[in-house]
């Protein structure tokens, strides 16, 4: 009973965070002039709270795979980032720190799994 009250309050929570961030435009880094500015904040705010679940399953996965598929995860979501802010604001310097990042995770989530199964980094 205790966990099906918890697990109500949590969805409550999430479902208006969700409503907040679809209904409700807070301005940020874009110009107010572009087209589709609301459709990339909206953007930028649900990857913004991708990120911090991504975050908490980094803090309290019970086991060691699950925190390496969050980190890859949250590698994925900071090329998102990248792409959502480099789109609206012209600046291009965004998407290639996107690419970079995409690089960076791929070495380094097979890097994570390697460690985790025990092998050496030339097996």
């Amino acid at each position: 009973m205790k966990r099906r009250i918890i697990w109500l309050i949590g969805a409550i929570i999430i479902l208006s965070i969700l409503g907040i961030i679809i209904f409700y435009s807070i301005p940020i880094l874009f110009y107010p002039d572009l087209p589709f500015v609301p459709f990339f904040q909206r953007c930028f705010y649900i990857l913004l709270f991708c990120a911090l679940f991504c975050l908490y399953r980094i803090l309290k996965g019970p086991t060691a795979p699950d925190r390496v598929v969050a980190i890859d995860i949250l590698g994925i979501l900071i090329v998102g980032f990248c792409s959502v802010l480099g789109i609206p604001t012209g600046r291009s310097w965004y998407i290639d720190i996107g690419i970079a990042w995409a690089l960076q995770s791929f070495i380094a989530t097979i890097a994570l799994a390697k460690y985790i199964e025990g092998k050496d980094f030339d097996e």
